[in-house]
């Protein structure tokens, strides 16, 4: 993409509204803007990011054997009805009504339209075991949005429903999602930490939110320190070994890790002192079992291979890939800018012509862009007339990874300077040399 041709609105000033980096940042870097209270419009570079973020999570999900589906935003409030929710949920949900004046409302979670599917085709174990997915977008009524797309009214959400037919199938389910959740986030850069969350009455202990440490986290946290260097669970993991799953869960679940809401003093201080950690933390993943709550009343129910009809037993997996975005800023940037990990960077190669109007340089930065175009790299080639101050400026704000620096000095002695943004090295390289390190 050349920049002369691209929509980025870049904001020199700090908007004063933002609180956190992620904010200020996002807004700075052109990637959205407010329309109202916690609503907001993604522009082109944090459109690019979320799709970004999007792919990985349905690639981690469809290889752990989730099945991707689209459901709608706006439900019925009779299903609500059925599972007892409706009226019990607050005012964070949109309630409308149609022409017909029918109830109806603005999604915010999908358990009781998932139900309504799977009464209405799964009948019999042999249906399961089964995991449904969509990305989606929802909407809570917030009292108080605020962290730009951190805590917003309108969210992109990720949600899984895993239906099986007893608790120790909903178990292995449950681990599937725990060890593709772990995948995925170390693919987007992330070391999340799982911690055991609230069950609410169901109980158990099999409810877990995703941590990942910044300091600019909403809560404390508080876990071993060797979760930081903890690997993820091997890419070859087979999603059908119930005892490779199990194992991975152990190992991951082996060392003291908890909220605020879930921390136990005297067993944090069984923990080597010098192991001890305490920091803040953005939720960023929850994954819970929740049993019979929505089969039993909604009567989702199938014959198990004794003959006996029984009702299923469920589980919901959460991501937030709009909220991933900012945790992502808020663990990954600097005084200059973002520093995306590469799997998730708008454009991987940023070439900067620093004398657009100049013969060598517009030809070896023509050169550059054909050659990278070609091989399908996301390029950004910054052909503006600005001077090269703002030019590095903006590059760094974006984060693009790699620039590639042309001027006319450089070539004059056969180079271009390459800059690596997540620790500002750089080193003076052929033409054909820097397009050999970036295409790695």
């Amino acid at each position: 993409m050349r920049l002369s041709r691209y929509f980025l609105p870049i904001l020199r000033e700090v908007p004063k509204e933002a609180e956190i980096v992620s904010h200020r940042l996002m807004l700075r870097a052109g990637m959205i803007r407010q329309e109202s209270a916690g609503i907001y419009a993604w522009l082109p570079l944090g459109k690019k990011v979320l799709d970004k973020i999007c792919a990985v999570i349905r690639e981690e999900q469809n290889r752990s054997g989730a099945i991707e589906i689209m459901m709608p935003t706006i439900q019925s409030a009779d299903l609500w009805r059925e599972s007892g929710r409706y009226d019990d949920y607050g005012k964070e949900m949109l309630r409308i009504k149609d022409r017909h004046e029918r109830d109806m409302l603005y999604g915010p979670t999908n358990e009781e339209m998932l139900t309504e599917i799977v009464r209405a085709y799964v009948k019999s174990y042999k249906d399961l075991p089964l995991n449904l997915y969509h990305i989606q977008w929802k909407f809570r009524d917030e009292v108080r949005p605020r962290f730009g797309v951190m805590r917003s009214r309108e969210f992109l959400m990720k949600d899984a429903y895993s239906i099986d037919l007893d608790f120790d199938n909903a178990v292995i389910a449950y681990n599937r999602m725990f060890v593709a959740y772990l995948r995925t986030f170390a693919r987007l850069g992330l070391t999340a930490i799982p911690m055991v969350a609230d069950t609410g009455p169901i109980g158990g202990n099999h409810s877990h939110e995703f941590i990942i440490l910044a300091s600019t986290g909403e809560s404390e946290v508080f876990c071993h320190a060797d979760y930081l260097d903890m690997p993820p669970p091997a890419a070859d993991i087979d999603f059908r070994d119930p005892a490779a799953l199990q194992g991975a869960v152990d190992q991951w679940t082996s060392l003291y890790a908890a909220t605020e809401e879930k921390h136990d003093v005297a067993a944090f201080e069984a923990v080597e002192e010098g192991k001890r950690l305490s920091a803040r933390g953005i939720e960023v993943g929850h994954i819970f079992y929740f049993g019979t709550k929505y089969s039993e009343p909604m009567g989702a129910r199938v014959t198990g291979p004794d003959g006996v009809e029984r009702p299923v037993h469920m589980g919901s997996y959460g991501i937030g890939p709009s909220r991933l975005v900012a945790a992502i800023i808020e663990a990954s940037h600097d005084e200059n800018g973002i520093i995306w990990p590469d799997a998730i960077a708008p454009f991987q190669v940023g070439i900067l012509n620093l004398k657009v109007g100049d013969a060598a340089t517009d030809a070896a930065c023509e050169q550059l862009y054909a050659t990278l175009t070609a091989r399908g790299v996301d390029v950004l080639y910054d052909d503006t007339e600005e001077r090269p101050g703002s030019k590095f400026a903006t590059a760094d704000l974006i984060g693009v990874p790699w620039q590639i620096i042309v001027g006319p000095k450089g070539l004059a002695a056969g180079t271009v300077e390459l800059k690596r943004r997540a620790d500002g090295a750089r080193e003076n390289l052929s033409l054909e040399a820097a397009l050999a390190r970036v295409l790695g």
